[in-house]
């Protein structure tokens, strides 16, 4: 996405002026030269006869890459929240992994990583908007991702080990549409056992069903 800003430089002559400007709008964008294009809007001569130099008005063209965007939503929405936290990213062709580190990262976690999820969220409206590809954004901290899977397969696994040996159907917690697939995928072809999902967003859950079991 292409944005850009006004600014304004003064020096003794009109070289020196777009210099000037140029140099206050990349230290503004913390931005590099190289990766900015400008055009010139008015010039102008200030004080009596023009001996006070020359002023330059340029426009600053930069563009917005969706790690700059993320970077920048996340690092705004800490400062708000008094969160001290490093954010690291990794873009890919279809996909942009994020990764925070701080002592504050189980405030971000939050209750079964709702609060993790719901940052994941919004930082993907933030990068995809007026993008023209959709890049898929992976939020992380403390490698909790990876824990709560193996913590949902083993409990997919369990459950489906109880709904056997009691006879009965089991219905789980509320959970994420994200979590509540990994039960689905880990005991698709779990023997006796079917699953499917009943009620509303966001309390929606996974029925482990045994097939013998009588419908209640």
């Amino acid at each position: 996405m292409t944005k850009y800003i006004d600014v304004e430089g003064q020096a003794k002559n009109i070289n020196d002026a777009l210099e000037t400007a140029i140099q206050k709008a990349t230290a503004q964008l913390g931005l590099p030269r190289e990766s900015v294009t400008y055009e010139l809007l008015e010039k102008g001569k200030t004080g009596l006869f023009g001996l006070g130099g020359v002023v330059a008005k340029i426009r600053v063209y930069y563009e917005v890459g969706v790690t700059q965007k993320a970077e920048t939503f996340l690092s705004e929405l800490f400062r708000l929240m008094h969160i001290d936290a490093k954010i690291s990213l990794k873009e890919s062709e279809e996909s942009l992994d994020i990764a925070l580190e701080g002592d504050d990262m189980g405030l971000l976690i939050g209750r079964r990583g709702e609060t993790l999820d719901a940052l994941q969220y919004l930082t993907g409206l933030v990068v995809n908007k007026g993008e023209e590809r959709h890049v898929r954004v992976n939020l992380d901290t403390e490698n909790y991702r990876e824990k709560r899977l193996d913590s949902l397969e083993k409990l997919a696994k369990k459950t489906a080990e109880k709904a056997i040996k009691y006879k009965k159907n089991i219905t789980l917690e509320p959970m994420s549409p994200q979590e509540r697939r990994v039960i689905h995928t880990v005991l698709q072809n779990y023997p006796g056992i079917s699953t499917h999902s009943v009620g509303q967003e966001p309390n929606r859950r996974v029925v482990v069903v045994f097939q013998n079991a009588k419908t209640s």
